[in-house]
């Protein structure tokens, strides 16, 4: 999901490949995509970080209909996983990826709250939480939103990416990055910014 109030910049990251990628979608996901969904060459880059040997176990955080997992998937050697709580976007995604026949992709269907971190070594997050504090460009109403919603998401993704060993990747897309914890450092950062590179340098 994107920085609710400052979609414009983002969606200048569209281009022509991201309107051919998005025709796996339905014209109601496409519509959404600009604002909401990866654009290809963010998540080409993210990937590429985060996939530090083959095999690496990627978590998208948060995944929406897969756009991320499924571009990362195509374009390293790393396994992707998404977890997303709408399961009507979950149900996409598996359907999405069965189609277009990516095995090193999946998606879970469940609360962040319930993923075990440990079963993964670098992490993506496209500030999967800020919708809690935003009334205005939701993905829709299917969902409670609050601040209360937004800080326990945040706190708690923290908690876990705390807990992980010593040099796991994790990049982040837009957003406040609250829930990167003391002991990451930003390597890099590119398009303004908006995409980051994290990496563990400290207990």
């Amino acid at each position: 999901m994107s920085t609710l109030d400052g979609p414009d910049e983002i969606e200048t990251l569209f281009s022509v490949e991201d309107e051919l990628f998005d025709l796996v979608y339905p014209p109601w996901i496409r519509e959404l995509s600009a604002r909401h969904w990866t654009p290809v060459v963010i998540a080409r880059k993210a990937a590429e970080f985060l996939v530090a040997e083959p095999g690496t176990r990627v978590l998208d955080i948060g995944c929406g209909p897969g756009k991320f997992c499924m571009v990362g998937a195509l374009a390293t050697a790393g396994h992707f996983t998404g977890v997303e709580q709408r399961k009507h976007l979950a149900s996409l995604a598996l359907d999405t990826i069965k189609q277009e026949q990516i095995p090193n992709a999946e998606i879970i269907h469940t609360n962040v709250t319930a993923i075990d971190f440990s079963a993964y070594g670098a992490y993506y997050l496209f500030n999967p939480f800020e919708e809690n504090l935003f009334k205005m460009g939701r993905i829709d109403s299917s969902l409670e939103l609050s601040m209360e919603m937004y800080n326990q998401y945040t706190r708690h993704v923290a908690g876990e990416l705390a807990r992980v060993p010593l040099g796991t990747r994790v990049a982040t897309y837009c957003g406040l990055c609250d829930e990167i914890p003391a002991g990451y450092k930003c390597e890099e950062s590119h398009f303004d910014d908006a995409l980051k590179f994290w990496r563990k340098t400290k207990e």
